[in-house]
């Protein structure tokens, strides 16, 4: 057969295969519109990825959204496949974000092969919960290392994830003095020297960062926020906030969703 030929073959098989991606496509935003389905919020899922990134390992499971629920598109008929679909982009994804802020190649994919050979062979939604989770954990914890180019002691790892992990509850000294088995002024002295902040001055600074990213990114109001980071009050909240950010929740949402509103007017 002449080269004349095979181009003009090429050619066809070409229009055929533009096409058919143009009909799937077609069909794809018909069903959606049909639907009412609206994919999760860019922005929020950005915010996610640099969480992970900076090792806020707090604001990361104030962010954080089982796989499969709304927002999430539909790549496979079967269920458990599907959420492994899913789960296996978010890998791929974080592990990317994380190479760019810093994380070594070899770390990175090290730890992707591993939590992807891992989603291969589960066999119930459970197991896939489970693995999305301590996978995104672990990512920002080794991220919160590289980010502070320092090695905390175990009994300093151990407090940051106790505040991590009672974010929402009322956080005294003494709890984590507890948890960690040294006394208070030892764990105090320890934290103080290791992160160059009082422990308790952390605890709220890290309940404020909280409270933006919920500002930022969820329907809750100022009085709903200050409840589920345990304030004492709400005029705590404000004055915690105030504080921290140099203005009230209520201006810091204005400022924020002015400056979004107008990032979107620019886009049209």
């Amino acid at each position: 057969m002449s080269e004349k030929n095979n181009s003009k073959i090429d050619d066809e098989n070409n229009n055929i295969y533009h096409l058919d991606t143009r009909k799937a496509l077609s069909k794809h935003f018909f069903e959606k519109r049909e639907n009412k389905f609206i994919y999760a919020s860019f922005e929020r899922e950005m915010a996610f990825y640099e969480s992970v990134c900076s090792g806020n390992l707090e604001i990361v499971k104030t962010f954080f959204t089982p796989l499969g629920g709304e927002g999430f598109g539909k790549l496979s008929d079967d269920f458990l496949q599907n959420l492994k679909y899913h789960l296996v982009i978010s890998i791929a994804i974080i592990t990317r974000f994380c190479i760019n802020a810093g994380m070594t190649l070899e770390e990175a994919y090290s730890m992707s092969d591993i939590y992807i050979q891992q989603t291969d062979r589960c066999t119930s939604r459970e197991q896939i919960d489970d693995i999305h989770y301590r996978m995104i954990v672990e990512f920002t914890k080794r991220m919160r290392q590289i980010k502070s180019k320092h090695t905390y002691s175990k009994a300093v790892m151990l407090v940051l994830d106790y505040i991590s992990d009672h974010l929402h509850e009322k956080i005294s000294v003494k709890d984590i003095a507890d948890f960690v088995s040294y006394s208070v002024p030892y764990i105090s002295r320890l934290f103080h020297s290791e992160m160059g902040i009082p422990l308790s001055t952390y605890v709220i600074r890290k309940k404020v960062e909280t409270a933006e990213n919920l500002i930022q990114f969820s329907d809750y109001s100022f009085l709903e926020i200050s409840n589920y980071l345990n304030f004492s009050s709400q005029s705590y909240f404000i004055k915690q906030f105030k504080k921290y950010t140099g203005i009230t929740p209520k201006k810091y949402y204005y400022k924020y969703h002015l400056y979004e509103k107008e990032n979107k007017n620019i886009e049209k």
